[in-house]
């Protein structure tokens, strides 16, 4: 049976609890502790970072660390045909490695990247996507398909491969409904066959019948229905066995900011989205990101307001939720998106630092995912980051990492093999 979400008394009693908690591990960092100058410094025998398997409260107290060699980093400017900025949102890469796709809120167009041997992609062209805000992204099954969230309600379907030659026809329609607003990213089951994109404003996962929509004309051709959450839905994850999607919403009733991970049926939501969530329960403070492990058995989330990154046990999710908190380790200030590099050993979080907290800054924290499931200090260290890092992705094979600094309009690429 699903489990109900929480109501408005229990989220306050939870959030009063967690915050207690914090509180008394955390009383010294009432405000913001900055991540450390960047420096060349040798990693330190064992990693920085508290470990807790009680659910953290909000806060802006930071863990602090050590600065990784910023020779790691580089970072490039996105320039536009007009002097409007570019904001870059997300960035994905294509599984062979050869393209990145880069969504550019200002310029309200798709950059296209080539990826070469160098560590920073070169851009080639631009896509248009007039009339939508392009925000998050995905690739469906063999990069035929990139599907960009919208802002309303859908996501627009490219041609990955009429993207890839620059041509002024890549963009073949969008998938939209009268249901929602807010459409902030996007995921594509393992088949190709849907597509589920959270809507922030409104509420609710609207999910998309892809082929549908593209044999139907677009508009609401595909549209099956909505799967329901908590308030501001804002990422959602496929499982990689392809049965359960995982999907965070910023409060499990107005204003508390106790945010809440949503286990959902990938199977019921392409039938009965209305009855497809499994369970439901607190992820720490406006959880606003969720990846999961290579192998499936670990969902990873970032509580934006709790300053940490979360683990939690997928089994445990389905089964038995308010026991599924493996680690939380704490980061930098506003933790946003993640991306496991290294072959999958390694998390990088965007510590983006969005609401300008006094003396904090935006970074990268690396986060050692062994050591934080082991309940050791995990914290690797930060590396520097433009303004507002926002988006993660790692290339395949794990070496390279590219992120957007929306307010900054750079790409950054980090080599994660020049860290110690």
């Amino acid at each position: 049976m699903p489990r109900p979400f929480l109501n408005r008394a229990a989220a306050f009693a939870v959030l009063a609890a967690c915050t207690a908690l914090a509180a008394s591990t955390a009383l010294a960092a009432c405000s913001s502790t900055p991540a450390p100058p960047t420096a060349q410094l040798r990693r330190v025998a064992r990693p920085s970072g508290t470990i807790a398997h009680s659910m953290p409260g909000c806060t802006t107290a930071v863990q602090a660390a050590q600065a990784l060699p910023a020779a790691a980093v580089s970072l490039a400017a996105i320039r536009g045909p007009s002097s409007a900025p570019a904001a870059p949102f997300d960035v994905v890469v294509t599984a062979n490695g050869r393209w990145a796709f880069v969504s550019l809120t200002g310029l309200a167009d798709i950059a296209v990247y080539r990826i070469g041997p160098g560590r920073m992609p070169v851009l080639e062209h631009l896509i248009s996507v007039s009339g939508i805000t392009p925000i998050g992204e995905a690739l469906s099954h063999g990069d035929r398909y990139l599907l960009v969230a919208d802002g309303g309600a859908g996501a627009d379907v490219i041609s990955v491969a009429a993207a890839e030659a620059g041509s002024g026809e890549a963009v073949l329609g969008r998938m939209d409904n009268a249901a929602g607003q807010g459409a902030i990213s996007v995921a594509v089951s393992a088949d190709g066959r849907y597509a589920f994109v959270p809507m922030e404003d409104s509420g609710g996962i609207a999910v998309y019948n892809l082929q549908r929509a593209i044999a139907g004309g677009f508009g609401a051709a595909g549209y099956v229905g909505t799967i329901p959450t908590a308030l501001a839905p804002t990422d959602v994850a496929v499982a990689p066995d392809g049965r359960w999607l995982y999907a965070t919403s910023e409060d499990a009733t107005q204003n508390t900011r106790a945010g809440t991970l949503e286990v959902i049926s990938l199977p019921k939501a392409e039938t009965h989205p209305a009855a497809a969530v499994v369970a439901s329960d607190l992820a720490g403070c406006n959880p606003v990101r969720v990846i999961t492990s290579p192998d499936g058995s670990v969902v990873w989330v970032t509580a934006r307001a709790s300053d940490a990154l979360l683990a939690f046990s997928a089994t445990r999710l389905r089964n038995s939720p308010q026991h599924a908190l493996l680690a939380a380790v704490r980061v930098g200030e506003a933790p946003v998106d993640l991306a496991f590099a290294d072959g999958g050993t390694t998390l990088v979080v965007a510590d983006s630092d969005r609401f300008n907290v006094p003396d904090a800054t935006a970074s990268l924290a690396v986060v050692d995912a062994s050591d934080a499931l082991a309940g050791h200090p995990a914290l690797l260290g930060y590396l520097p980051a433009g303004g507002f890092p926002r988006q993660v992705t790692a290339e395949p094979g794990g070496r390279i990492v590219l992120v957007t600094n929306y307010n900054s309009n750079q790409l950054e690429a980090v080599d994660v093999a020049e860290l110690p």
